[in-house]
């Protein structure tokens, strides 16, 4: 029972710290959403050259993308005509930070990692990016101009407030809740002085990080509270930051769908920038001074009721919570127009097929399916469903097998026709 109590505090707690951070991230993102939309991010990453890996990770860096979301637009960016460099330079720089995350960061680990991560996040992007420009001859494929084919993003309050707190509040909320368990169950189980006791070699947890982190899923903001309790349980800042690192930028799935999309070559020079970036860079915060960061999670702490009211953080929470049950209930309760086709376009049964397709999991997902499916010859109109994990497309005589060849060069798996 005991346990239980100190699990309900320490989850309270973790919350209570983060909830007023990810609303002011969310509005953030929603302000990006619409004032800086993709076709303003596609126009730089055409070239085979430094300033296209530059301009890819620096417009990375504060893109509200959840991991699950960076793959399929980095693929689908290569995919109209992006060049593997700053494909790479986009997928490394992107998944490791964003304008949440970086709020959170300042919430949980301070101002030094507050800096230092979206700094690691656009060097290690850029240098990947340059990287892969050296390994590849600059054929002509590589260096079309990008076909801005995007919507137009609606610069209204409504659209904004919608994409913040009901659309990307859906991509991050399963990632971020699982984030807080696992930081909250580490907080109540191990001992404080679990890492200086039992690994005390700097080096070793940084390895053990990485070993970690490189295969396991987590977004960049969910992230955060597992990296605040490791290290208030001594594990060093260096190790910390290659978990903040890999954690975000690598997974298995991500990993095998690369090697399927952008190749072997591309895919290993994505892998080692990430790897040997986070060793550098941790052995390099490893050797500032450790009171930085050693004293600055008690400090904010201590400091968090003077920056923002206890009131406020608890409501904060509470907004946050009914946001995300919100979501919830939008995804899988509340019947959904399909947004890119009238349903009266589907009443010819024999010009309409629906797939299932499985592994979308947020609406950039949906958003990148629709937006490659209706390049295909013949397809006149797509709807991907992200609850029921299915697509409609229309059309006459389309090929399926084309469609199931697009629908996984994207990392997704083609089921069954319906």
């Amino acid at each position: 029972m005991n346990y239980i109590t100190n699990f309900l505090y320490e989850l309270l707690k973790l919350t209570n710290e983060v909830a007023p951070y990810l609303l002011f991230g969310f509005l953030f993102a929603g302000l990006l959403k619409v004032f800086f939309p993709k076709r303003l991010l596609i126009k730089y990453m055409g070239k085979s050259n430094a300033w296209s890996s530059l301009n890819a990770s620096l417009l990375g860096v504060p893109m509200p993308l959840c991991s699950c979301g960076v793959l399929p637009t980095a693929i689908s960016l290569y995919r109209n005509g992006a060049s593997k460099g700053s494909t790479t330079s986009f997928l490394i720089s992107t998944p490791q930070t964003g304008i949440d995350s970086i709020l959170v960061t300042y919430s949980m680990l301070g101002l030094p990692f507050t800096i230092i991560r979206p700094f690691v996040a656009l060097i290690t992007g850029f240098l990947g990016g340059i990287i892969t420009n050296l390994s590849f001859a600059k054929t002509e494929s590589e260096i079309n101009t990008i076909v801005d084919d995007e919507a137009p993003v609606p610069k209204s309050l409504r659209y904004m407030l919608k994409y913040a707190y009901v659309d990307f509040l859906q991509d991050i909320s399963k990632w971020l809740i699982i984030g807080l368990l696992i930081a909250t169950l580490i907080a109540v189980i191990l001992p404080d002085n679990f890492f200086t006791e039992y690994i005390t070699n700097d080096f070793a947890g940084m390895l053990l990080m990485l070993v970690a982190s490189i295969p396991m899923y987590v977004c960049a903001t969910a992230s955060v509270p597992i990296a605040a309790v490791l290290l208030m349980k001594g594990l060093s800042p260096g190790a910390i930051l290659v978990f903040l690192m890999a954690g975000p930028a690598t997974n298995a799935a991500t990993i095998t769908v690369l090697w399927r999309t952008i190749g072997r070559k591309s895919t290993l020079i994505y892998l080692g920038t990430i790897i040997f970036g986070a060793i550098i860079f941790g052995l390099i915060v490893n050797y500032l001074p450790r009171e930085w960061f050693d004293h600055q999670h008690s400090m904010m702490q201590h400091n968090h009721e003077e920056m923002i009211p206890k009131w406020f953080t608890y409501a904060s929470s509470i907004v946050l919570i009914l946001l995300i049950i919100n979501g919830y209930y939008q995804k899988y309760f509340v019947k959904h127009k399909l947004t890119t086709m009238n349903p009266s376009q589907f009443s010819m049964a024999d010009n309409l097929i629906t797939i299932k397709v499985s592994g979308m999991t947020c609406n950039h997902c949906t958003t990148n399916v629709e937006k490659n499916l209706k390049k295909i010859e013949n397809i006149e109109t797509v709807a991907a469903d992200l609850a029921s994990q299915t697509v409609q497309i229309k059309g006459n005589s389309i090929d399926l097998q084309n469609v199931k060849e697009t629908v996984e060069e994207l990392g997704y798996t083609f089921v069954s026709k319906l």
